[in-house]
């Protein structure tokens, strides 16, 4: 299997074998962090789909300063970001417009941990992705983020503690 790394200058050089690599290895974890963000199936969808062009477009751009897995889900952030600005106009979407995967299709644990996770506020449930579902370490997250790393330890723990209390 190739390394990410070859895989991006492969798809910097037009090669789509290694593009489509590429997606299969980050689409589905790019559709879980994008859902927590926009916290919506058919937007996360979108997301993926748009970081996706933003990776064919984009790969002669990355410059190795991070991980390549770094870089993407600092795109598929920005692109979140940016679907959710054009799609709600700068307000915050309600609470009962957000949707998450249907619960009858996960085990009854995974179900519980979403639900606890989508209660967490944004800043901390995303923290949570990147570290656990995505095995972004503090400092990477720190980076992708634009925050200090004592700021991604301090959302963390209190995330922890939150979950903790609603999964007892």
């Amino acid at each position: 299997m190739a390394e990410d790394r070859e895989l991006i200058s492969r798809v910097a050089a037009g090669d789509e074998a290694a593009f489509r690599q590429l997606y299969e290895r980050y689409g589905d974890r790019v559709f879980r962090y994008a859902l927590t963000l926009v916290r919506n199936l058919h937007l996360a969808e979108e997301v993926v789909q748009e970081t996706m062009v933003a990776i064919w477009r984009g790969a002669g751009s990355f410059k190795g300063g991070s991980r390549v897995s770094t870089w993407i889900f600092g795109i598929a952030r920005n692109q979140a970001h940016a679907l959710l600005r054009r799609e709600v106009r700068g307000e915050r979407v309600p609470e009962e417009s957000l949707t998450l995967p249907d619960p009858a299709e996960a085990v009854e644990r995974e179900n519980r941990v979403l639900s606890a996770l989508a209660k967490l506020p944004p800043d901390q449930r995303e923290v949570v992705v990147l570290a656990f579902y995505e095995g972004l370490s503090y400092r990477e997250i720190a980076r992708l983020l634009g925050v200090l790393e004592g700021t991604v330890k301090s959302r963390m723990h209190f995330a922890k503690r939150k979950l903790r209390e609603a999964l007892t």
